[in-house]
């Protein structure tokens, strides 16, 4: 008879080891130096992962706040019959995940301590940002729109996003209708007086990186959101980055960053000023390595967190000075 397959979840819970990849090998991960801030993680989207239980081992590895994107064009009714049903069912996750993390310390498995950082518990940080993704920028109506409005006003509420410009390989809309969508958003953001998360991904086969530069335009054009602007997903080199660190964005970094072909992301979050750069997994999507390959979760951005130190200690920046500001930066950011 053949063996029943044993989850990642399950083997965590049974070897107290929060990493494994495929295979169920435990896989080493570099400690955190400050609390770690997950600014973008789809909890929404996991095919393999329970929310609960990704929340508790993200608290496991340190994460001190979770920010969540939610879309209530494509994940209604695809998803949630309706936004408040998405809140309820978060709500839900966080209460389980702290139940979770009791259970856990009772058989020796704790959350870290953070001496002198004053960083609440993650379930008591985890939040949303609300905004249509440019996929869905042809169905962003007033009725979206007053749907965005009403969400921005919930208590785990934190930004608009994400936004912004697509024209890679799986879009399917034209320029225009993506940039009206674009521009509406930002002008909920400054209304709202809350900061943005953007969306650019290039064609990759334009050297223009043409999404990139027309972004950073109607940035110009239309004004940074006072409260900020946090540029996800950076996969890019320092070329394309310096016109939004000139307008003073933040540049989030995710798993993308620790491939082995990476070295313009790499020479970019090497240049990112300190005060500019950010963490994220963007899961499930994009595990870093030693789990590429796997479903992402937001624990996993303690890889990530320990290549960025890495990196930048390499050209001078401290490892814990590092740490401290992707801690810091995410916090005044999202002022969470």
């Amino acid at each position: 008879m053949a063996q029943e397959k044993v989850s990642v979840d399950e083997l965590t819970l049974e070897d107290g080891e929060l990493f494994h990849d495929r295979k169920g090998r435990v896989k080493e991960w570099p400690r955190p130096l400050a609390p770690l801030a997950e600014s973008h993680g789809h909890l929404t989207s996991f095919h393999r992962h329970d929310p609960e239980v990704a929340i508790c081992r993200a608290a496991l590895a340190g994460v001190r706040m979770l920010v969540v994107p939610f879309d209530p064009v494509d994940e209604v009714p695809r998803k949630f019959a309706t936004a408040q049903e998405f809140l309820a069912r978060l709500d839900a996750e966080v209460e389980g995940a702290a139940r979770r993390i009791e259970e856990c310390a009772e058989h020796g498995l704790y959350v870290p301590e953070f001496s002198g950082y004053d960083a609440p518990a993650l379930v008591d940080n985890v939040r949303i940002v609300v905004g249509v993704h440019p996929y869905s920028a042809a169905d962003l109506d007033d009725a979206a729109l007053g749907e965005i409005k009403a969400l921005l006003c919930s208590e785990r509420c934190v930004g608009v996003g994400e936004i912004g410009l697509d024209f890679g390989p799986y879009n399917e809309l034209g320029e225009d209708v993506q940039l009206r969508a674009f521009r509406a958003q930002l002008r909920l953001a400054h209304e709202h007086d809350l900061p943005v998360e953007l969306h650019i991904r290039d064609n990759p086969n334009d050297a223009t990186c043409r999404a990139h530069a027309l972004a950073a335009e109607v940035l110009r054009e239309e004004g940074v959101p006072a409260r900020g602007c946090d540029l996800h997903c950076f996969t890019q080199g320092p070329e394309v980055m310096a016109p939004f660190v000139e307008l003073g964005c933040h540049v989030a970094f995710g798993g993308a960053v620790t491939f082995a072909k990476s070295d313009d992301i790499r020479a970019a979050a090497a240049a990112c000023p300190t005060g500019q750069i950010l963490l994220e997994t963007d899961s499930p999507y994009m595990a870093p390595v030693p789990l590429r390959g796997e479903e992402c979760e937001p624990a996993m951005c303690a890889f990530t967190a320990g290549l960025l130190a890495d990196v930048r200690e390499e050209v001078g920046f401290t490892r814990q000075g590092t740490y401290d500001a992707l801690w810091e930066n995410a916090r005044r950011l999202f002022s969470a």
